[in-house]
């Protein structure tokens, strides 16, 4: 089994930034085959989106809401995904999560982590 841990996540003012990490741990003959981390944030009465994914290759996609804002990188010695936010604004509070999935479905993942909160208030 893999465990996924978040961490990073705090109160911001808008334009700030932030960085989360997404440790693995476990079952190494688990954590190889992960193939897809994503991270997904859920807001108070809003569903769970995707916010950006990365493919153990390196290939990455963002939401549209985040382009140009957000970074996600993988550091495969460290079994640990990063997520980068800057020029956070208001839209962006939110619990984020990781993700990790053995095959790459878009839809299906193996691992969750428990989530790290993000605020952004002046």
């Amino acid at each position: 089994q893999v465990q996924l841990v978040e961490s990073g996540g705090g109160l911001v003012q808008p334009g700030g930034s932030l960085r989360l990490s997404c440790a693995a741990s476990g079952s190494i003959f688990s954590i190889i085959r992960i193939n897809f981390m994503g991270w997904f944030r859920q807001a108070p009465g809003k569903q769970r989106e995707l916010v950006a994914g990365i493919t153990r290759g390196g290939s990455t996609n963002y939401a549209n809401s985040v382009k140009g804002r957000f970074t996600i990188s993988w550091d495969n010695a460290k079994n640990t995904v990063y997520l980068q936010m800057n020029s956070l604004k208001s839209e962006d509070p939110a619990v984020y999560y990781c993700a990790a999935a053995k095959v790459v479905t878009g839809t299906q993942y193996d691992y969750w982590g428990q989530g790290t909160q993000v605020t952004v208030s002046s």
